[in-house]
């Protein structure tokens, strides 16, 4: 597929992740096969702009994602580097184990945005921002609370409003809520932050926004290997293609009873 470059305006902040090698102990989540990939290899080079993290579930993207926003001092459930709110602990003690190499710029906002803990995100937005003592928080949203949304217009507000040039962005499977035009504003949200400075991480399952012209797209197997691929070699991507080229041959075989 040809696409064009984009042009991003900086470097990125982050150069490279690594694990720490005292963190090989054999458990969750260090047997997942990014982490394991992670461990055999220098780690793992972020470029300036868009990188994609693809692979089957299971592969451990998420997981790597989380750990990065909890490395760069992100909450874990979401959120900007000064939400401090904890619904349920969840995540991994991998960020605990990650080294990041940093470049020396500095990015001027940021947001982990984690699909499935938006909801406890969008609670502690309104209860900030009923605190009468700090600055008015939902005009940084499109000015309504995410709660009186669709979930899937709430994201839409969170990039297109609160997002903004040289930001540092994790998003973990963003796709979760949008539609197929959702995924495309997004797509075309994230082609201008890159443009204005911004570094964006995303994990996700989505064909359309792998899209990105310009983009780094790592594919983690199921072996534990990450390796940088083009758009059409990408594994969503393929199996989209395929199904939407045969749907009955594909339907064929997961319905057959026998």
């Amino acid at each position: 597929m040809g696409r064009s470059r984009t042009r991003h305006a900086a470097g990125g902040f982050i150069r490279q992740v690594r694990l720490d090698p005292a963190s090989a102990t054999g458990r969750y989540p260090f047997t997942l096969p990014a982490v394991r990939a992670l461990g055999r290899t220098k780690g793992l080079a972020l470029d300036a702009g868009v990188t994609f993290l693809v692979g089957e579930n299971g592969t451990g993207k998420s997981t790597l994602v989380e750990a990065l926003a909890v490395a760069c001092g992100f909450n874990a459930e979401g959120g900007s580097q000064h939400f401090q709110f904890a619904t349920r602990a969840t995540e991994s003690s991998l960020g605990d184990y990650l080294i990041l190499t940093w470049s020396g710029r500095k990015p001027r906002t940021g947001f982990f945005l984690r699909a499935e803990s938006y909801y406890n995100v969008a609670t502690e937005i309104e209860r900030l921002d009923r605190d009468p003592y700090s600055p008015p928080l939902l005009p940084a949203y499109g000015g309504t609370s995410p709660h009186e949304r669709s979930h899937g217009e709430s994201f839409l507000d969170l990039v297109t409003h609160r997002f903004g040039p040289n930001g540092l962005y994790l998003l973990d499977e963003p796709e979760a809520a949008l539609s197929v035009r959702g995924c495309l504003g997004v797509l075309a949200r994230l082609a201008e932050l890159a443009r204005r400075g911004s570094q964006i991480v995303v994990a996700t399952h989505s064909p359309i926004l792998l899209a990105l012209p310009g983009a780094t797209i790592y594919e983690i197997d199921e072996d534990g290997d990450i390796a940088r691929v083009d758009y059409d070699d990408a594994l969503p991507v393929r199996l989209t293609r395929d199904f939407l080229a045969a749907p009955d041959r594909f339907l064929r075989h997961l319905l057959d009873d026998e």
